[in-house]
């Protein structure tokens, strides 16, 4: 390989799989995964996803470890290594460019939606309630016409993401996620547990998990495949930097299924919880991507001890999207200390400064700039336009065409060490599934399958 240097490595393989879990879990999980399947058709759009997070999700995860493994460097050092060492061009580098450079333009407005977290948690501590719907629009509306508030809170949650990873893999990223990792299962755990004694549980379930034939449409199959991507942080560089640190010991499929299961599970658990208190308090499951921030902040208003509960609930979406920020933080800071020898601590806070300055220009996208646009969207809507939409897909795409079409059967076998039928049903898979499935979802969300809509 044409760069070899010391890097740090995960304490254990629970490590990696709780880091992991931290990348993966985010308001993708939360927050995307209940409004989506509000307005997609509730069992329909859960059911499918859950297929196609098995079919698209797990084994595209496991090939993006894969290449961080085996090529032990940010992700575009990754993508060099195992180019040079299987005989592949090098502008194979490109994909770890694409990913890198992605990360960071979600950072951008990913940080100012966790704002928005932190400002409804501050709001719960000190008691502010919204006692109808439309005080609850009003609420939200005067913070994003408020760029000095947004931009506060954007402040507070990139510098507190970028702080971490300045701090290094172990001491920084590992120690972080150790400590919210549990407390977020936990603070999910009661919320579900609540979400019961004081909501309709059974109509949730009943919303989630009957299955509705009549629901089932084209529209809400490649939603439900296009968040089985998404909500995986895949094609961000995230995981395969996180899988550059891990020991050549631990098998990549067992720590994956892990990864995936908790993943998914804290996206169901989400969804028992804040369906069953809004089926509970005759609000609207299909309210979009306000049920959090608009919706859900009525039922703690009229909620038996609903101002504790709202601080967990927002301490438990912070925790999540705090985790995930932190990731996508680290392609960038890595590749910076490996390509040039800067010091961790001085790479991550001048990436602080470019991500900072382009997410105060996101704020502004929401007010004072409001009037400038790009194709018809506003700054923040382009970025993730162009950022979640298109650079993750088709960095997806390249991922799976690279670990199954150009890597070599040989070397992929013994990277990724699956047993017997298991290494051929998930190569397969990786070589024709996942690409069908992700070129289809990368069509319909630039509009390009509309009699599917």
């Amino acid at each position: 390989m044409s760069q070899s240097v010391s890097r740090s490595t995960w304490t254990n393989r629970w490590a990696f799989i709780l880091v992991t879990i931290g990348s993966a879990v985010g308001l993708g999980n939360i927050w995307r995964f209940s409004y989506l399947a509000g307005s997609s058709g509730g069992s329909a759009f859960v059911l499918v996803y859950l297929l196609c997070v098995g079919l698209i999700g797990l084994p595209l995860l496991m090939a993006e470890i894969l290449i961080g493994r085996r090529g032990r460097g940010n992700p575009v050092q990754a993508m060099l290594n195992t180019a040079e060492e299987t005989g592949n061009s090098p502008w194979w580098a490109l994909l770890g460019w694409a990913g890198m450079l992605g990360a960071l333009l979600i950072l951008s407005y990913y940080s100012v939606v966790s704002g928005w977290i932190a400002d409804y948690l501050y709001q719960a501590v000190v008691g502010i309630r919204v006692e109808t719907a439309e005080a609850a629009r009003q609420g939200f509306a005067a913070l994003a016409g408020d760029p000095l508030r947004m931009g506060f809170w954007h402040t507070v949650m990139l510098t507190l993401s970028v702080g971490v990873v300045a701090r290094g893999v172990v001491a920084g990223i590992e120690a972080a996620n150790r400590i919210m990792m549990p407390v977020l299962f936990l603070i999910l755990l009661l919320l579900t547990l609540w979400g019961g004694v004081v909501g309709d549980m059974p109509a949730a379930l009943h919303f989630m998990f009957d299955f509705k034939a009549d629901a089932l449409t084209p529209s809400v199959v490649l939603a439900a495949m296009g968040h089985a991507f998404f909500s995986l942080s895949l094609g961000m560089g995230a995981i395969m930097v996180y899988g550059s640190y891990l020991d050549r010991h631990t098998r990549i499929g067992h720590t994956s299924l892990w990864v995936v299961g908790a993943s998914t599970l804290v996206g169901l658990l989400s969804g028992m919880a804040i369906f069953s208190l809004t089926f509970g308090y005759g609000l609207a499951p299909s309210a979009g991507p306000g049920l959090i921030l608009q919706t859900l902040p009525l039922a703690f208003a009229h909620m038996p001890g609903g101002r504790l509960v709202a601080v967990f609930f927002f301490l438990f979406v912070l925790f999540a999207a705090w985790t995930s920020a932190i990731s996508l933080v680290e392609p960038f800071v890595s590749w910076l200390t490996e390509r040039y020898g800067i010091r961790r601590a001085r790479a991550a806070w001048g990436t602080w400064a470019p991500v900072w300055l382009l997410g105060l220009a996101v704020c502004l996208s929401f007010n004072r700039w409001s009037d400038f646009t790009l194709a018809g969207l506003n700054l923040f809507d382009a970025l993730d336009q162009f950022a979640s939409k298109i650079m993750m897909p088709l960095s997806g795409l390249m991922i799976a065409v690279y670990v199954g079409w150009r890597m070599g059967t040989a070397l992929v076998r013994e990277e990724i060490a699956l047993r017997g039928a298991a290494f051929p049903l998930w190569f397969n898979v990786l070589r024709y599934v996942v690409p069908i499935g992700i070129v289809l979802v990368f069509c319909h969300n630039l509009g390009w399958l509309p009699w599917l809509a």
